[in-house]
This record gives structure tokens, sequence and C-alpha cells, in this order.
């Protein structure tokens, strides 16, 4: 049977009255071999949808009870049947606490791009988990002129010197910027441009003020981040100007002159390290050497920090790693692209080739009709931004980000923007990049866009992680982002993860909200109107195969009407006289059509819709017109 949400009706989560219709199909209860067991005797038992369109606001509801979606078809666990019970999760990007994994990849995804992590022996240069913290990262500023000079031995040594001394100051000064940002100086969800810093020659030093014969090298990145923050400021002037003032950070506070100076003073220890001083000019962040009569192209000494230096290693001497002694490389450049769902003949390759290299599945079961079916057809109606703050620039709707590196597609998350989540479905990568740990890097990809476009969209506060299974331990590492929240099978609310964990230790099908009444904070009723890197996808994946239908059990349902007159049909799944139903191009309420149909028909019908009911929800079925015809 099939339906469709109407329009202009009841509203909504977001009240989006004006974005479009949804229409869907009632597939009923489906069978099919559990994706996280593997087992051959454990079944996995769901409720199905089939969705021609839908609405944004109306997958939103959906999701806020359990369903989720595989290509155009919406499924939800019947929980208590099931063999893996699938808790839909949650983290509040804003809350969002990186842990030191995390951390590390980000680190790593970094030092990659800088050069200084060679994809060819990777482990070569990944942090060694037992070495005390500060010890010889390049993040410190501790490169000793040895090490420098014998790592830099050969053609061009000392124009490579010189790069790599321009390019660690640079991430010097990115990582104060960051500093600035988690502290509130800057605003968090500007994403501002890379530092630059280049070497000052020894002719325009003496075309400078007196005092300027020792100055080395210099950034303007102040003027930069300046114009960024006009930019913003001219883009949303309303959001962006209560969102400074809530940070102590007016647009009159932050002049080039201003932002170099904040910057500077966050550099101190650098140059207490690295035989460097640093001084805030007109807006320019300047490094000078030590003594006046220092050459340039002598290069720079970068000393190791003391043992008494808070970022040492704690002993006297030169303690450098591989990492540390390895010559900067070539700069390699990530670029994040966000898309709307389409077809791509090289998403597709690369998607084929991850199949069959990460899970092992034969070449002819990976078919474009197969991928098409699983990551491209969406049934979301798009909605485009109006610029009035409650729909983001890129749109609500069905996304691809694509992860370039240096013109090389290497991974590709498929995710869905709706009006209070970025909803993570499947990320697909290139094997070769493994090392990377793309599948992490993604997530703090994506809840970074969420915290990022909270301004364009206040809504947007959520970020969506598919299923968690507790009984799968290959499915608990979205726990790992931290706090996170899951929902009640039962009465739809959210559940701290820490308070629901020990529940599901000890059985895996738990009604949450039946322990934590009494000490949950108030959470949302959404019955009211309101790695494992391998493994970041759902068990969509499994839908298309091995299925059989289920007929509903008629005795669920609770007639206590009289089939022969018009009265309104009760029961404990609610009241299902004012469910909309399509027959022959019309469409009314099913109270209305009633009388149409034989008492057999209308036994089976009602017992259809007051299952349908009970899985999507009475105020959702309400809008939704149920056609059979």
């Amino acid at each position: 049977m099939a339906g469709k949400m109407r329009k202009n009706e009841a509203g909504s989560s977001s009240g989006g009255s004006n974005r479009g219709e949804s229409e869907v199909v009632d597939v009923g209860r489906r069978r099919s071999s559990c994706g996280y067991c593997r087992s051959g005797t454990r079944s996995s038992i769901s409720h199905g949808l089939w969705a021609h369109s839908i609405t944004v606001d109306d997958y939103q509801d959906l999701l806020d009870r359990g369903w989720r979606r595989s290509g155009s078809f919406l499924y939800k666990p019947e929980m208590e049947r099931t063999c893996c019970p699938s808790y839909t999760i949650r983290l509040r990007a804003a809350d969002f606490v990186p842990n030191k994994e995390q951390l590390r990849v980000s680190r790593r995804m970094q030092r990659f791009q800088d050069g200084t992590l060679d994809m060819k022996n990777p482990n070569e240069f990944i942090d060694e988990p037992n070495t005390p913290k500060g010890s010889c990262s390049f993040a410190h500023g501790e490169v000793s002129s040895s090490a420098a000079k014998k790592s830099l031995a050969g053609n061009n040594e000392e124009k490579n010197k010189a790069e790599q001394v321009m390019h660690h100051l640079s991430d010097q000064i990115d990582n104060a910027v960051r500093v600035c940002t988690g502290s509130g100086v800057f605003p968090f969800n500007i994403q501002f441009p890379k530092a630059s810093v280049k070497k000052v020659s020894q002719a325009k030093r003496k075309l400078l003020v007196e005092g300027s014969e020792n100055l080395l090298y210099t950034s303007n990145i102040a003027f930069q981040i300046a114009a960024a923050l006009r930019h913003s400021q001219s883009d949303e002037k309303d959001i962006n100007q209560s969102r400074m003032l809530r940070h102590g950070t007016e647009e009159s506070g932050l002049s080039p002159k201003t932002i170099a100076e904040k910057l500077a003073s966050s550099l101190t220890q650098i140059a207490e390290t690295s035989g460097l001083s640093i001084k805030a000019c007109n807006g320019h962040i300047n490094y000078y050497s030590a003594t006046k009569q220092a050459s340039l192209d002598d290069g720079v000494q970068i000393n190791p920090p003391s043992e008494k230096s808070p970022t040492g290693c704690g002993s006297k001497g030169s303690c450098l790693k591989k990492s540390c002694e390895r010559p900067q490389g070539k700069r390699r450049r990530l670029e994040i692209r966000l898309k709307r769902s389409s077809y791509d003949p090289e998403e597709y390759a690369l998607y084929k080739r991850y199949q069959i290299k990460v899970h092992n599945d034969t070449p002819d079961h990976v078919t474009e009709s197969s991928y098409r079916r699983f990551l491209v057809d969406t049934p979301l109606v798009f909605v485009r931004s109006t610029g009035d703050g409650t729909v983001p620039p890129c749109g609500f709707g069905s996304f691809h980000q694509q992860y370039v590196i240096d013109g090389q597609l290497v991974a590709v998350g498929v995710i869905d923007i709706l009006p209070k989540c970025l909803s993570s479905k499947y990320l697909f990568w290139d094997p070769d990049f493994a090392f990377l740990s793309l599948g992490k890097y993604s997530a703090l990809q994506e809840i970074g866009w969420v915290k990022e476009n909270q301004g364009h969209c206040s809504s947007l506060q959520y970020y969506y992680l598919g299923y968690y299974i507790h009984s799968c331990s290959k499915m608990r590492y979205k726990a790992a982002y931290y706090p996170s929240e899951l929902l009640c099978p039962l009465r739809y609310q959210w559940v701290p993860f820490d308070i629901a964990k020990p529940l599901l230790d000890r059985k895996p099908y738990v009604v949450l909200s039946d322990f934590t009444e009494s000490s949950l904070p108030h959470s949302e009723n959404l019955l009211e109107p309101q790695h494992d890197d391998l493994v970041q996808e759902d068990l969509n994946n499994n839908l298309f195969y091995d299925e059989e239908m289920i007929e509903p059990d008629l005795e669920d349902s609770d007639d206590e009407s009289d089939p022969e007159t018009g009265s309104v049909i009760e029961t404990e799944d609610g009241d299902v006289s004012n469910i909309l139903i399509g027959l022959k191009g019309s469409r009314l309420r099913y109270k209305d059509l009633r009388g149409a149909f034989h008492p057999n028909e209308r036994s089976y019908l009602e017992s259809q819709l007051h299952r349908y009911t009970r899985v999507v929800g009475a105020e959702l079925s309400e809008r939704i017109i149920y056609s059979i015809g």
C-alpha cells in the first residue's frame, strides 16, 4: 500500500509546510539475515517503507523514532524481536570532546598534508603510544640544527632548510589560530586560511626601518583573518553580531594589527625555545634572529627545549624520532567538496574497489545498479537556502562529501543534512589511504561541519551516527564520540550513553527510559510535536538481499468498533479514523471512506493502519496519505 504525506498538514519538526510532500509505500515487516552477528540461525526483523519522495522534516521526525534509510528504502528494526537491537545514536556537536585517538588522527592528517608523513611507509611516522607527551614533535618546535643538517644533506640543502623552517613556523601560527578560536578570541564557525611565512631578503631588510637588519621571516596572516571576518560579518550581520558579542570579539577589536598582536602573544613560548624573537608590527608577524649579525642564508636554529621546559623530553640532549629527522616533503592539498547526491563514475570506481578490497565482495556483486540503489538514490526533497537563518547555505537534502588529495578522490561520505542534524549514512575510501584512518577523520570533519553551520541554521545541532549496537563489538566505536545519547526504543526519549551502557551490559534490549526517569535531565519527548573505520555504515548493505515478507499479526490489533457503523475506531495504538487514504487520485480521511469497503477488507486494512500508526507515530500517520489504488 502506498501513502503520501500531505503538505500543509499539522506542522512537523521544523514547520516545513512549503518544503514539498512525501510519498511512501508501506511494505510491512521484513526479515533478513543479521548483518552484525553473521549467524545463519539469527535474523533481523524490521518495518519497511518505500519512499518515492519524503520531506526533510518528515524524515527528521522518522529518524527521531528510530527509522533509517538505505537509498529510497526506510526501515526500523523491531527491537524486541531482532537478535542485535539497534539504537539510534546522536551527539550534540557543540558538546563534543575529542579523545586522544581522535586528536592523533587529526595530527596524522596534518603531517601527511605537510609532507612529514610518507604514505609509502606511514607506520614509521605515526606517534608512538608510549612516547611521553611533548617529546620530539614538529608541533612543539623541537628540531635541532644538527639533526636538520643531517636530514637535509644533499642538493639544495640550504633552500630545503629555509623551507622547512617556514613550514614549521606556518604550522605554529595555525596552532595559535586554533588556540585563539578555542578560547573564544576568534569566532568558531569561520574557516580561516592557512598561514604562510615568507623569508625577508637582505635587499628588502635594508629598506626597512632601523633595527630590521635581523628580520628573517614575516607573515601577513592577520590581514587574511581580518578579511575572512569582514566577509563573514557582511554575509550574516545579525547572526554573527550576536555571536561576536557572546565571545567578546566585536568587529572593532579585530583589526589586522590587533589580530597580529594576539597571535604574537600566543607564540611567545616558541620564541623561548627556538632562538627567535617574535613581534607584531602593523598587522605583520615578524621573526627576528637572536643576534643582529645573523645571515638569512645561515637559516635559523630551532633548538630543543630544555629539560625544565613544559614541552621537554625530561632528559638532556637530543631525543629525536625518525619523524623529526625526516626532511619536509612536498605539501599535499586536501579538499573537501560537498555535492548533492548524484551518480559519479569516479565515486563508483572507488566504491567498487573499497567493497572488494575491504569487505571482500566479489566484483559481480558490486554492480552499478546496486551502488545507485544503495548510495545514490534518495527520496529526500531538496530544500534550497533562503538566507533567513533556517537553512544552511548548501540546503537540506542528501549529499556526497568528497575528500580529494592533490586531485585524487580518496574517500566519499554519504550524508543527509536535515533540519536538526547531519546524519552520517556511509563512508567508502581508497584502501591505499587506510593509514590515515579516514573513517575517524571524516566523522571529525562532519562534526566540525555541524558546528560551523549552526550560525546559518540555528536548529542544526546534532550529529547522527546511525545505529549503535552494543552486542556487536565492531559497532561500539560510535560511543567514542563523546558525549553521545541513545534513543529509547519505546518512549523515544534521548538517554545519555553513560547511563545506558551499564543497562546494555546486562542485556541487549532495554527500554532505557524505564531505568532513568528519576536521574535524567529534562529530555525532549519525541511523541509530542517537536572504529573501527571499516564499519562506518549500517545494516542497509544487507537490506535488499535474503529478505522475506512477514505477514502482519492480525491479533495484534484490537478493533473495538462495530464494522457496520461509522463510529470512530480506537485501540491502544490510537485513532486511525483521521489517516488520509488515497484512492484513484482522491485523498480522504479513512472515516469518510470506511463505508466503501467490504467488512473483510475493512478488517485487514484497519489492522494494517494500526500497525502503521504504531511504528510511525500518531502525529506522522495523520500527515500521511495511505494510498490503496
